[in-house]
Parts: C-alpha cells; sequence; structure tokens
C-alpha cells in the first residue's frame, strides 16, 4: 500500500512544524508578498505552538506518508455550531495540506477518508472548512467530495486582509 496514514503525537511536533510551513509555502508563495509569508509562517507554525496544538485537546492531527515518506497532514479541530447554519454539528478540518511532489498520487483522498471517519466516529453531522477564495484548486478538490460554500470570512496573512470561503459537507 503506497498511503499509510496515522494520528500525530507529540512526539510529530517537529516533523509536523515542518510539514505545516514547506505546505503552506508551497500552496501560497506565488500568490502572497514575501514579508507576508515570512510573518505568516513564523507566527503560525513554530514548534512550540504545533506543540501547544498537539497537548491541547481541541486538535486532532493525522500524517499522511506516501511510500514511507511524509507527505501531507490534517488538523481537524473541535468546531462551535454555525451562526447560519445551527441545525448540524460539524467537525472544523482546519487544515488539509499535501506536498507539491505527492499532489495527484491519492494523498489528498486519503486524508479526507480519514476527516470523514473521525467526523463519523465522533457523531458529526457535517465537516467545515475555511478556503481561500483565490484557491480554485482546493475549491475544486473540496466540491468533487460534496463540499458547498456557505458564507465567507476574513483570513489574515502578515498584513493582506484576504477573503475565505467557509464551506460545509453534511455527512
Amino acid at each position: 500500500m503506497d498511503i499509510h496514514i496515522r494520528m500525530a503525537t507529540i512526539d510529530d511536533a517537529e516533523l509536523l512544524s515542518d510539514l505545516s510551513r514547506r505546505s503552506f509555502y508551497e500552496a501560497f508563495h506565488e500568490q502572497n508578498t514575501k514579508e507576508n509569508m515570512a510573518e505568516f509562517l513564523s507566527m503560525n507554525f513554530t514548534l512550540e505552538g504545533t506543540m501547544d496544538e498537539l497537548e491541547n485537546g481541541m486538535n486532532t492531527f493525522f500524517l499522511a506518508y506516501y511510500r514511507g515518506e511524509a507527505s501531507g497532514y490534517i488538523n481537524l479541530r473541535v468546531c462551535d455550531k454555525l451562526d447560519k447554519h445551527p441545525e448540524v454539528d460539524p467537525i472544523l478540518l482546519s487544515r488539509i495540506y499535501v506536498l507539491d511532489k505527492f499532489i495527484g498520487k491519492g494523498v489528498g483522498k486519503a486524508l479526507m477518508q480519514q476527516c470523514i471517519k473521525v467526523a463519523w466516529d465522533r457523531n458529526k453531522d457535517a465537516i467545515c472548512l475555511g478556503v481561500w477564495e483565490h484557491n480554485p484548486r482546493a475549491i475544486n478538490f473540496y466540491t468533487s467530495w460534496g463540499f458547498e460554500k456557505i458564507d465567507e470570512e476574513v483570513f489574515v496573512l502578515g498584513s493582506d486582509v484576504q477573503t475565505d470561503w467557509v464551506m460545509l459537507k453534511r455527512l
């Protein structure tokens, strides 16, 4: 089997922090300034911050390996009820990232399948996420899994105020 998914532990903090920085940079460096990227990465994907996320009980991380090499990850987070959809009890897919060299190899699919499994196991009836409005590859991926745009929210990258789409998939 080419793809293996496992839950991350505190022992994976350094790997997870590195994967977070690398995958976020690969996904967004061409559309954002060096300064904004550097500021965002230094504030959001530190080893200490990753350790806090792994230990705080609000996050669950899973690592993906393609032929034994770390290739991507997801972060599932406890989610409050949605203002515009109070009838659903979602889990938040806070992050799903795959390194560029593994895109198209089924890693994203395996991570999304893991997300759906966890949501079912936790008796959630939906998955919600935020995606940058100028990220058509991700939007197409989410749409293919049945996610629909339900709202918009502000996302700040460095000093750049951006718009994320809030998307929802009912289970």
